[in-house]
């Protein structure tokens, strides 16, 4: 038996159809090809998703032709995207991924990193399992400094907390080997010469005056190791250091080696400030 032949008007059915695809505007074509488990979701949606706007806002950017998939500008306001697409607005990709902000009390022994085939101990382990996003330490505490250590996935905000033009506020609290000195504490606070330039202390003050081994310390600068080298320059040896406050956040109700999510009204604080 001869197999049926579709036609309109004489036309070979799958000839008129490939024509008919030819004299589609580019922009009314498919930005990206349906893959098996890439689920699409409308744009707008997906820029609402991303937090800059409503999705009644995302389509006046769309038609504006604010908005770019894959590198080309898409007006039409029921455009389809993917996860693996590319969409960016003013040259800066969108990203929908939840944000999640930690905040550990960092015990002494753990490295600050993401990864160290020589390390014992990472960071990394004592927050593995709290959430489904890959986070990653804000800045670092060296292996035996303990305290608070922020963890985020904005990198945006990971950028402002550790950038030295934001002067982010930083507290220790050191225990030293001997009694801090009264005219070194003051040399502290007048700033001291290191072997990369100046360095003075925003505040410097004996944690008890009964006991002059504990020195606290007020800095912003974000130099390597900053602390232990203050002390070091007169010859004391640093034998306990603790993060106590960091960009606003402190290790309060926080046990060594635990962890806990910042709230609404502290990730605010770090926004804003």
């Amino acid at each position: 038996m001869k197999q049926k032949k579709y036609s309109t008007g004489g036309k070979d059915f799958r000839q008129k159809s490939q024509e008919k695809e030819k004299h589609v505007h580019p922009e009314k074509r498919k930005i990206t090809v349906m893959k098996k488990g890439d689920e699409q979701i409308r744009l707008n949606r997906f820029i609402a998703n991303a937090g800059i706007c409503s999705r009644r806002e995302a389509d006046k950017l769309i038609a504006e032709g604010e908005i770019t998939v894959n590198g080309q500008v898409v007006t039409e306001l029921g455009a389809k995207v993917s996860k693996s697409d590319r969409v960016e607005y003013k040259g800066k990709p969108l990203d929908t991924e939840k944000k999640v902000y930690l905040l550990l009390n960092k015990p002494r022994g753990y490295v600050t990193t993401l990864d160290d085939p020589h390390a014992e101990h990472t960071v990394m382990e004592l927050v593995e399992n709290a959430c489904e996003e890959r986070i990653y330490p804000v800045g670092r505490l060296d292996k035996e400094t303990s305290g608070v250590l922020l963890f985020t996935n904005d990198g945006e905000l990971a950028t402002k907390l550790t950038h030295p033009s934001f002067e982010r506020k930083k507290i220790y609290h050191v225990f030293l080997n001997e009694p801090f000195l009264e005219e070194h504490l003051e040399q502290v606070k007048k700033g001291i010469e290191l072997e990369d330039g100046m360095i003075a202390a925003d505040t410097i003050s004996y944690v008890d005056e009964n006991d002059k081994t504990q020195v606290g310390i007020e800095i912003h600068s974000g130099k390597n190791r900053i602390v232990r080298r203050i002390f070091a320059h007169f010859g004391y040896k640093v034998a306990r250091l603790d993060r106590v406050f960091f960009a606003g956040l402190t290790k309060k109700n926080l046990p060594r080696g635990r962890w806990r999510f910042l709230t609404p009204k502290e990730i605010g604080f770090l926004k804003m400030t």
